[in-house]
């Protein structure tokens, strides 16, 4: 196996190892990246619905509610933040946000079945304020966020405890079967969020190519350049002492010196080579003219 061939396999396993390590890493890492990127957005998208619902709080329902005796569905937080999402999904419709609850008012918010094991989370955990995960859909994978929905401020109860004592006007639209029995602190739902992972992931997995496919040209012009270094610094002087050597070795000393340009180990060789074929010449001519 010659010189060449060894170093060649050395740094082809370095290679390979090289590249395996450094593509696990940035292939984690990169999704990583995409994975908190959508997190983020879906943070953003959960304070929007918030704050539409801190707004209607605020400053509609004041306004609807002039009348006790007419419910306005407008006036209520949580269909005004589903009205703002669902615009929103007109243009973005893999985005989604619901309140979903496992007896609400409006038979729209119902939990379905994913959802209810959010909801019973949140239930079963009243220290837990916070879910993500992954999901699969029908438009690809999709990452959701869910914050809980706890029944905080105990006149909500006018509307939920029963039948009998919410507004008839509400009764009248939603019927007197959904969004009653709810207790004061109980968590009735949670409030989620869903943000497709398709484009980040593409993004990622394109930066991921783009980075190992500059890595391996990087590797191969590296390779053949220590390659030409290596054939003309050390395989050819080698191979040229190897065949002067050879020569001597038959007995024919009338063999050229050997380069000796540089200071590198194959130059200190060359000179130690031609040193001694010159004194190999000389006992050879003392022997002879004995």
């Amino acid at each position: 196996m010659g010189l060449r061939l060894k170093f060649n396999l050395v740094l082809s396993l370095v290679f390979l190892l090289g590249l395996g390590v450094t593509g696990y890493e940035s292939y984690e890492l990169l999704h990583k990246n995409a994975r908190e990127e959508v997190l983020r957005n879906a943070g953003v998208m959960m304070e929007s619905a918030l704050s539409m619902r801190g707004y209607t709080v605020a400053q509609v329902r004041p306004v609807l509610q002039a009348d006790p005796e007419k419910f306005l569905p407008q006036s209520v937080p949580a269909y005004a933040a589903t009205e703002i999402m669902t615009l929103l999904r007109k243009k973005y419709p893999d985005y989604s946000y619901k309140e979903a609850a496992l007896n609400p008012t409006n038979p729209r918010n119902r939990a379905v079945e994913w959802e209810t094991d959010i909801v019973n989370a949140f239930r079963n955990d009243s220290a837990k304020t916070e879910i993500s995960g992954m999901r699969d859909t029908p438009t690809g994978p999709s990452l959701y966020l869910a914050r809980p929905f706890q029944i905080k401020d105990a006149a909500c109860l006018a509307c939920h405890s029963t039948a009998d004592v919410a507004p008839p006007s509400m009764v009248q639209v939603y019927g007197n079967s959904n969004g009653f029995g709810w207790k004061h602190q109980e968590v009735i739902g949670a409030q989620i969020v869903s943000v497709p992972m398709a484009l980040p992931v593409a993004n990622a997995n394109r930066a991921f190519y783009t980075f190992m496919t500059a890595l391996t040209i990087v590797f191969v012009v590296l390779f053949v350049l220590l390659n030409v270094m290596l054939s003309f610094l050390v395989v050819r002087p080698i191979r040229m002492m190897s065949q002067a050597a050879d020569q001597i070795s038959t007995g024919n000393t009338d063999v050229a010196d050997l380069k000796e340009k540089g200071r590198d180990e194959v130059a200190q060789l060359a000179k130690a080579f031609n040193r001694m074929r010159r004194s190999l010449e000389k006992a050879i001519q003392l022997i002879d003219s004995k």
